[in-house]
């Protein structure tokens, strides 16, 4: 762990990254914050299949543009809006907080691009781990503390949801369910209709169509439920553009990008 790892680009949130390591973060701590200043700026965040039922109930679900997509919350319907944090990071209304949000400032990464194994590292810019008097320290006795292990645990178990969330998106490129989205948001006759693309979705009339077969083995796994809770959640788009509205935030009545 004496390298820091390779960073071209640096994932969602992330400012930099260095990996964890006891002989020169022996004396660190963590602090706890109810501040999620990270997220206050960003409006589409990762999401794991499993989170979808219990993230559906606030914010559409959709896929990412491009050949490999990904899951995605929208927290607000434009670059830049988070409906659901505040400016200075508080989050007012209780809401489902997606995991890739919870596990900032540490995240597990190859140090280098050729490594096996992943390392536990951190955002050293977040001033959420240093040394801390009031912090919760990351070693004790020279080795990793309850806490830093419950951390180590909680981002190992994410890898997981992340390769199940791989192999849901597998399943459904393969059955070329994934089509451009578009959604049209009217809220009265004044202004819009707003037209947001730039994703994608599941095309309901291509589920209609693949096998009965392929359904049943898809309700025995759990992937159907998780489809129609992608399809359901698009409801909600509606909810968070008025809360844009509600906010102050709203777009222009033109054409935008999600």
């Amino acid at each position: 762990m004496a390298s820091a790892p390779q960073k071209p680009s640096l994932p969602l949130f992330y400012k930099d990254m260095v990996p964890l390591n006891k002989e020169a973060h022996t004396s660190w701590s963590t602090r706890q914050t109810d501040k999620v200043t990270w997220l206050a700026d960003h409006h589409a965040i990762p999401l794991t299949v499993e989170e979808f039922p219990s993230a559906q109930r606030f914010y559409p679900i959709v896929f990412s543009a491009g050949s490999e997509p990904i899951p995605l919350a929208l927290m607000g319907m434009n670059e830049g809006v988070n409906v659901f944090v505040d400016a200075d990071g508080s989050v007012p209304n209780p809401v489902y907080m997606p995991a890739y949000a919870r596990r900032y400032p540490f995240i597990l990464a190859k140090l280098t691009p050729d490594a096996e194994e992943l390392s536990l590292c951190f955002d050293p810019t977040s001033n959420l781990v240093g040394e801390f008097d009031d912090g919760t320290p990351l070693f004790e006795n020279n080795e990793p503390s309850e806490s830093c292990m419950a951390t180590l645990k909680f981002c190992e178990q994410f890898e997981i949801a992340g390769g199940k969330t791989a192999n849901f998106m597998n399943e459904i490129r393969k059955h070329e369910l994934l089509i451009d989205g578009e959604l049209s948001v009217q809220i009265d006759d004044s202004s819009g209709p707003f037209v947001y693309r730039g994703f994608q979705m599941i095309d309901e009339n291509k589920l209609r169509d693949v096998r009965g077969d392929v359904l049943r083995s898809w309700n025995q796994s759990g992937l159907l439920p998780l489809i129609y809770a992608h399809l359901f959640s698009l409801e909600l788009v509606r909810d968070v553009f008025g809360r844009q509205v509600q906010q102050g935030k709203a777009p222009q009545p033109q054409p935008a990008q999600v």
